[in-house]
């Protein structure tokens, strides 16, 4: 349970307290980061730059984004790999302000300014982490007010906005996005949703995961998915908490019955109780009841804390082999299936085997809700988190053709071998050449996140829509130490410290939070705590 800052604060905090009141931000690790930044400008073939080319990501990152230390070098290493290649995506139109790219290079179905709305929304959420506010804040609004294709794709722009706000605390821009976003939700009732059964439809591809298997069971490929009709009701659960703090009360009110009434037809009409886990449901009838198949987007309720308690033995099969569990990544498809497949041939993006990091974002998001929300559950352990996270880290990296392995963000994973499948189908595509002219096409692949699974459920930083913050972490038990420093959050800075024996940091011993290099909270360990940021 979260604790009141007042009964935390006992004597041996007080010590400290006295100890660490002059605590000094831009302290913790710089050196180590500006180290990795050097190494990933060293070992990059730089084919397309934007604002912040790499003789700029020093500057931008050292500024912009909140410094992480640990024990374990993959996770602290690819954190900054991830910001590093983050930066490259940050685009300024002028005249409209900055966008987010999901490709570096230009690619025939990207939008205005080569913008993709089906990572939109994971790259808003990661966006939100950095100190300044404008390129979340631009992003979202060029996809409510200045976008041609925001409904090419499932997403989920209103839950985003919350995201932001959460971090931002601008009641301000929240008022300007909140008439858009309603007309979005509109925009997807008026296209997907069947009221007769209550849920909304999608095809596979424009999930953003082409040549799924329950995709392959009707040649329309259309299905009652739990991925857009999670997506539907944490924008409806967004609406009604954006209405409800902008005192417009009736509209709350119906946004939150909006939610109820979608979530209650997911949780009855998506759970196959027989296999204990969110299914398809084809829309078109050819092939009756739920697809056969568990695919890993089942997982996505739990990334809007959707799901029920007792639902929590589908978290089952992120640990078997049988279900997703791979050496290098979680698979899209339980390996079990029939439709289970690892191509070098046809589409090169297929949903049917393939680790995705797109996918693996929200599940690794989803099973850390879940791990609080439940923490009495058998089911899975905070360790199972860290494996899984420390697996999706470890597969940010390539042998190049030099023999040199390098850090590495790319479209689909070999879940055997780490091997980036779309890549290797691409470079060798047409006679030996890259298919279309587009050189190394998904390299800094910007469809997924990282900081966000290190700040907010290893450090345990949880913005509220409130003026409280709640800190909740999931770091491994063992550690002897992590830091995060100067994290942003409602014009405050934060910084989190834990420290076994006060060596590490010389800030004392034990469990710190700061605020604006203030003492706000201490504990003996790691542990919840609530802080008031008024």
């Amino acid at each position: 349970m979260y604790r009141d800052l007042i009964t935390i604060l006992t004597a041996s905090a007080l010590t400290a307290a006295y100890a660490c009141a002059q605590y000094i931000p831009d302290s913790i690790g710089k050196d180590y980061a500006k180290a990795m930044i050097a190494r990933f400008n060293a070992d990059d073939t730089e084919l397309y730059k934007e604002n912040f080319p790499n003789d700029k990501a020093e500057s931008f990152i050292l500024k912009n984004v909140p410094l992480f230390d640990c024990p374990d070098d993959d996770l602290k290493s690819v954190y900054y790999f991830r910001w590093w290649t983050f930066r490259k995506h940050l685009k300024l139109i002028p005249g409209k302000g900055w966008i987010i790219t999901e490709f570096m290079p230009k690619v025939s179905w990207g939008g205005k300014y080569n913008a993709i709305s089906c990572p939109a929304a994971l790259q808003l959420r990661e966006a939100r982490w950095l100190k300044d506010s404008i390129y979340a804040d631009d992003y979202l609004s060029h996809w409510c007010f200045d976008a041609e294709n925001a409904f090419k794709y499932s997403t989920w722009f209103a839950a985003a906005a919350l995201d932001i706000y959460a971090v931002r605390g601008d009641i301000k821009t929240l008022k300007k996005w909140y008439p858009m976003l309603k007309r979005m939700q509109d925009t997807w009732d008026n296209m997907r949703y069947d009221a007769n059964i209550g849920l909304y439809w999608q095809t596979d591809g424009q999930d953003g995961m082409e040549i799924s298997a329950s995709g392959q069971l009707n040649m329309q490929w259309a299905g009652y998915r739990a991925t857009i009709n999670s997506y539907m009701a944490g924008n409806s659960y967004a609406l009604a908490h954006i209405a409800k703090i902008l005192g417009l009360d009736d509209q709350s009110k119906f946004y939150s019955g909006k939610a109820e009434s979608i979530k209650k037809a997911l949780n009855d009409k998506l759970w196959n109780a027989e296999k204990n886990f969110y299914m398809v449901r084809p829309r078109n009838g050819d092939a009756p009841g739920f697809s056969p198949h568990r695919e890993l987007h089942g997982y996505t309720p739990w990334y809007f804390n959707l799901a029920p308690e007792e639902y929590s033995q589908a978290w089952a099969q992120v640990v078997d082999e049988g279900g997703f569990k791979a050496p290098y990544g979680l698979t899209t498809l339980e390996r079990r299936s029939s439709l289970f497949q690892i191509n070098y041939i046809g589409h090169e993006c297929q949903w049917n085997g393939p680790s995705w990091p797109f996918s693996t974002s929200i599940t690794l998001s989803g099973m850390a809700n879940f791990l609080r929300a439940y923490p009495n559950q058998k089911t899975l352990t905070k360790k199972d988190f860290f494996d899984a996270l420390l697996t999706y880290a470890r597969s940010h990296k390539l042998t190049g053709e030099d023999g040199k392995r390098v850090y590495w963000i790319d479209e689909n994973l070999n879940p055997f071998t780490g091997d980036w499948i779309a890549r290797t189908r691409l470079k060798n595509w047409e006679n030996g050449t890259w298919r279309s002219g587009i050189v190394e096409r998904g390299k800094d692949y910007n469809h997924s996140f990282f900081a966000e699974l290190i700040l907010r459920d290893i450090a345990g930083i949880m913005p509220q829509c409130s003026r409280q913050l709640k800190i909740s972490p999931l770091a491994p038990d063992g550690w002897k130490y992590y830091a995060v420093e100067d994290v942003r959050i409602q014009g405050k800075s934060i910084s989190v410290i834990w420290d076994s024996d006060g060596t590490r940091y010389n800030r004392g011993k034990g469990f710190f939070v700061f605020v604006d290099g203030a003492l706000a909270a201490h504990a003996e360990a790691p542990s919840d705590i609530a802080i008031n940021l008024q």
